[in-house]
């Protein structure tokens, strides 16, 4: 029996994206899947597609509010409190060197980890799906200008950028 993986949530119903967080971490135990399978959640940041492993995802929430915090880098927006926890808000336009922008209905808070255990939160525009991928559909990145896209990843005839989360959320590494 294969996993139901929800299609794009495009133009989907508000609460769609409370299920694709649901189907992120839903795994039969019993199932066997090949090695050279990944899954990745996929995410638009100004129009542009990025993905990051569902493995690093804790969790997919609505935006909150987020406290300004002072002598921050620019590319983060402040902190929000989920459940009692104080968390990092990165804004992924400011990331990129883009426009920040007010947030609208489809923006997401998703809650990440990086390989050393921090937690910080990445504010995109919309969450899109969880698709699984081939490794050999993966190739590496030619390194922009931030050094975030670790690789891309083949779509049909679209390419979706993979991040370096590590990369990402090394934000206070230089300070």
């Amino acid at each position: 029996m294969s996993e139901q993986i929800p299609p794009s949530l495009d133009g989907a119903e508000p609460q769609a994206w409370d299920e694709l967080a649901r189907s992120a971490t839903r795994a039969d135990p019993d199932a066997s899947q090949p090695d050279d399978i990944r899954q990745l959640l996929t995410f638009e940041v100004a129009g542009t597609p990025y993905a990051v492993p569902v493995e690093r995802v804790r969790e997919i929430v609505r935006i909150l509010p987020i406290t300004p915090v002072p002598h921050v880098p620019t590319e983060v927006r402040g902190v929000i409190s989920l459940r009692g926890e104080s968390i990092e808000v990165v804004d992924m336009r400011r990331r990129f060197n883009l426009e920040p922008v007010e947030p609208v209905r489809s923006t997401r808070i998703i809650v990440v980890h990086s390989e050393n255990g921090k937690v910080a939160g990445m504010l995109v525009d919309a969450v899109n799906e969880v698709c699984r991928v081939l490794e050999d559909a993966i190739r590496p990145g030619s390194g922009s200008e931030s050094g975030t896209v670790e690789s891309l990843c083949v779509r049909g005839e679209k390419f979706v950028s993979l991040l370096d989360l590590d990369r990402i959320l090394e934000l206070n590494a230089d300070d």
